[in-house]
């Protein structure tokens, strides 16, 4: 039985699945969700969980920078604005 699991994750994944995880991975909240339970589950083939692993580090870093250029840009606007007001 080990071997057959085996063969099962090591299989490649078919266009039509790839199709399918980009797809369910786009939705809001949901492809979050499921990136979490692709890269971290255990019947999850080695190539998803890759891909769900690698999805989830830039999903990080592009939240990241968000925060970072609108706490910025943000501040930099409200004392801005502030300054036009006489504050």
């Amino acid at each position: 039985m080990e071997d057959f699991d085996t063969q099962q994750k090591e299989a490649p994944i078919s266009v039509g699945d790839w199709v399918v995880t980009i797809l369910v991975a786009s939705l809001p909240l949901i492809g979050i969700i499921m990136l979490f339970i692709w890269g971290f589950g255990s019947g999850t083939p080695k190539s998803k969980a890759n891909y769900a692993k690698a999805a989830l580090i830039w999903l990080g870093i592009v939240m990241i920078l968000s925060f970072l250029f609108f706490a910025m840009f943000g501040t930099a606007l409200f004392l801005g604005a502030g300054a036009e007001n006489g504050f």
